[in-house]
């Protein structure tokens, strides 16, 4: 029910991300590490028409590297739903905590670790902390993204 339009009638967003907070602390724009712009994690990504949106328009993406910070399990029913923290690095320069709010498989779970990195895709006209992995991105241009980004740190 978190996403209906009847609910968020009757509590404004930030009432929501208030709410959001006290059931979930560790969903807090302060324990993710984001500032107060940060629009916060949907209860439920599949009843939020935002959150489907912004899903698709991540998938389409700038291609970045993210380096695994943290992650947060938000439910295990089915395949697990994590909050991954990234630091993410893009090619031109930008760095800022990526948040990535994916549902992982078991396997995928058991294997994330911090300091890992991983490629992502942002939306750089909204720079509003969302990426989403890039599991389709082809590995050469990952490695060349990678490249030009230790290039530039170099100078």
């Amino acid at each position: 029910m978190f996403g209906s339009r009847k609910l968020n009638g009757l509590f404004g967003l930030k009432q929501l991300n208030d709410l959001m907070a006290q059931v979930r602390p560790d969903l807090s724009r302060e324990s993710l590490g984001v500032g107060p712009d940060f629009p916060g994690i949907a209860p439920n990504p599949h009843l939020s028409s935002d959150a489907r949106k912004r899903n698709a328009e991540l998938r389409t993406g700038a291609l970045a590297l993210g380096v695994l910070v943290d992650w947060r399990e938000v439910s295990s029913d089915g395949s697990p739903r994590v909050v991954l923290m990234l630091d993410v690095e893009t090619v031109g320069g930008t760095s800022f905590r990526g948040i990535a709010d994916e549902g992982l498989t078991i396997t995928e779970l058991t294997r994330l670790a911090p300091g890992q990195t991983l490629p992502v895709r942002y939306r750089p006209a909204v720079m509003d902390h969302y990426v989403a992995l890039a599991r389709d991105a082809d590995p050469a241009h990952v490695q060349q993204l990678s490249d030009e980004i230790a290039s530039r740190k170099q100078t």
